[in-house]
């Protein structure tokens, strides 16, 4: 029997169909578990980060295959395989077979042998939701050049050792650098890797060709292309039109041979000339470098003394320990995002604005300049420079750095080119883009990034500002869970509430227990996870909701529409004509028993993404919500300045 392939990829998640195993599911989970004890290390301690193994007898026999992207270090493998063996295993009762593959590692099970070639697996592939624009002729022309990088790209890739390679393209006109990538498993043949790639390439139709990014992906092999810099380090291929360090130039093409006997008698001159000026010029060079680097490292070395001079616990020594963590100068900031132009700005949140940049080398960033008028930006600085450079997920925000300049408070995360969910969901237009399926992939993804949060990181953490414009989404629309400057840490083995007397959080997504008494735990979570749920299915914000000219909250609509049976009236038109009906309630449901008003009464991320990964699991009746016959304002009626949501501070809790 075939494998049935479930996804992972690029933090996002999308449920695994189930496979018949023959034999005990229970012994399977078992030896399944044995190898995830082992297999991390031995991929990450592999010279070609890849891994094979395998435990137990037939018919369990738990097959498992890791490999992790050619531009990972040992550490990010061990850690990406570690975290995806830990879903399996948890989905393991449900799924008994199938393959994720995500942005660092792809991990694929099975209780059939996993290195038998098959010509008959369907790929997995994703292509970016926008097309290559411009009239017929310039579509064409870059889209004939992708398709050359990406046959450059495999060729060159299956040469190699690694059987891995990464690529550049420069089209020569207006438009941004394509970047591409391929790999195979290293114990493929050259022959055999390159059999795979073209089998996927050629698999490439007129219209997948016209997109502005794509991928494809079967066990042993993948290619992947993108219009933004999505992998590490040089690219070892380059179209001839680009010029990159590190990259060899084509070669030149030939002379004409000329007559050279008028001047053959003068051809001594050019040397005597030539290399004096030749000389001179090198230790000009050679002089300038050492002063330049000599001075650059000296105002390196000063400007991080006098930045984080008073505030060692900003960055806990994550860099030299965190080798994707980094300090950047600050002039390095500004001219990538050109001076914090109003041209690169993306938005402006309670604490400061976000602006778009892009560092010399292509590499495109997201920049937090923190407000210096906030009283709580410091907090907010520190707080998130602590708890999300240790955190690594795939669906959570990726933290590249800091940068403390006098006032000046800097984070610097990965550019994610599909701005924030609330975008999408609040749009009448840009939400029809968002099917079923991918509104079910968000949903997972973010439930799954939750569950890392409260029980698989190394700091346990609640987020307490759950909500649309904190969930951002990359080119194939993943979630990514971002924000941490009111995340607070906890103990793993506590579901019991904390108390604080500043509440902070946004309106309309914090639980009933928080908002009033200043009780949060992970079930304050759960509540905003619920509300941010409803937002989705129904394309509704809470806040502010408007039902046929009387006030009333989401959640009160909701409830009131799933006790008179009529639920479908919640979900977005453009679902409706949709045939998942069974789906949608089971969502709902589900929705629902996350915003009740009891935190006991709710579940915890581990129930609620073990019920989103079943369909057959038996759902529980759910109670009264909070606030349901609670109006909830918006954020225009607020007077504060917030692009998408309020954002409120009480200092003393009732």
């Amino acid at each position: 029997m075939d494998i049935v392939i479930g996804i992972l990829f690029m933090l996002g998640l999308m449920p695994f169909e189930v496979t018949t195993a023959a034999g005990d599911g229970g012994v399977f989970c078992d030896n399944l578990r044995l190898v995830s004890a082992t297999l991390p290390n031995k991929t990450s301690s592999s010279s070609q980060h890849y891994a094979t193994d395998a435990a137990g007898q037939d018919p369990d026999v738990a097959y498992v295959l890791a490999l992790c992207r050619g531009d990972v270090n040992g550490s990010a493998c061990g850690e990406c395989v570690a975290d995806t063996l830990r879903t399996l295993n948890d989905q393991c009762g449900v799924y008994n077979g199938g393959t994720y593959f995500n942005g660092s590692c792809t991990v694929a099970y099975s209780f059939q042998n996993l290195l038998e070639p098959s010509n008959a697996e369907e790929p997995f592939e994703r292509w970016n939701v926008n097309n290559i624009t411009g009239d017929a002729e310039n579509v064409r022309f870059i889209a004939g050049l992708i398709g050359e990088l990406l046959s450059e790209t495999v060729r060159t890739a299956a040469g190699e050792a690694r059987r891995f390679a990464t690529g550049v393209l420069d089209t020569g006109r207006t438009f941004p650098l394509v970047r591409s990538m391929a790999q195979c498993t290293p114990d493929l043949s050259a022959g055999d890797c390159l059999t795979c790639l073209r089998r996927l390439t050629g698999m490439i139709n007129s219209t997948m060709a016209v997109r502005m990014g794509g991928q494809m992906h079967v066990i042993r092999c993948y290619f992947r292309y993108e219009a933004y810099l999505f992998y590490e380090g040089q690219p070892m291929v380059a179209h001839p039109m680009v010029r990159l360090p590190g990259v060899a130039a084509p070669p030149l093409a030939p002379v004409s041979p000329t007559n050279t006997k008028r001047h053959k008698s003068k051809l001594w001159i050019i040397p005597i000339v030539l290399i004096p000026v030749v000389v001179f010029f090198c230790f000009i060079i050679y002089f300038g470098c050492q002063r330049k680097h000599r001075k650059g490292k000296l105002g390196l070395q000063e400007s991080r003394t006098e930045n984080l001079q008073g505030e060692e616990d900003l960055v806990l020594g994550l860099e030299g320990k965190n080798p994707e963590f980094s300090v950047f100068d600050f002039d390095r900031v500004l001219e990538a995002t050109s001076n914090f132009s109003e041209e690169n700005k993306l938005g402006q949140g309670g604490f400061g604005a976000v602006y778009k940049g892009q560092f010399s080398d292509g590499m495109d960033i997201a920049v937090k300049r923190l407000a210096t008028h906030s009283g709580q930006g410091l907090i907010e600085f520190r707080n998130e420079v602590k708890l999300i450079a240790k955190l690594q997920h795939r669906n959570l925000v990726r933290l590249l750095g800091c940068c403390s300049h006098g006032e000046e408070k800097i984070l610097v995360y990965e550019f994610l080119p599909n701005k924030s969910l609330d975008f999408f969901i609040f749009d009448e237009n840009k939400r029809a883009l968002l099917d079923w399926y991918k509104r079910l992939e968000i949903i997972e993804g973010i439930g799954h990034g939750l569950l890392y949060l409260h029980k698989h990181s190394r700091l346990s953490v609640i987020h307490r500002d759950l909500k649309p414009s904190n969930i951002l989404l990359d080119s194939e629309m993943n979630p990514k869970i971002s924000d941490f400057g009111l995340a607070r840490i906890f103990s793993s083995n506590s579901t019991e509430g904390n108390k604080t007397r500043r509440v902070v959080g946004t309106y309309g997504y914090m639980a009933p227990e928080y908002a009033s008494l200043g009780l949060f735990s992970i079930k304050s979570d759960v509540f905003s996870f619920g509300v941010l749920f409803l937002e989705i299915l129904s394309g509704k914000r809470n806040s502010g909701f408007n039902h046929s000219g009387d006030f009333i909250n989401l959640i009160g609509f909701a409830w009131s529409l799933w006790g008179e049976g009529r639920w479908v009236e919640l979900m977005d038109e453009t679902l409706v004509s949709e045939n998942h009906s069974a789906e949608m309630m089971r969502c709902i449901n589900i929705a629902l028993l996350c915003v009740q008003e009891n935190a006991a009464d709710r579940p915890t991320m581990s129930d609620v993404v073990a019920m989103l990964s079943s369909k057959t699991m038996v759902l529980s009746e759910p109670k009264h919500p909070a606030y349901f016959n609670v109006r909830v304002a918006n954020q225009e009626q607020s007077g504060v300045t917030s692009v998408n949501d309020l954002t409120i501070s009480v200092i003393s809790a009732r």
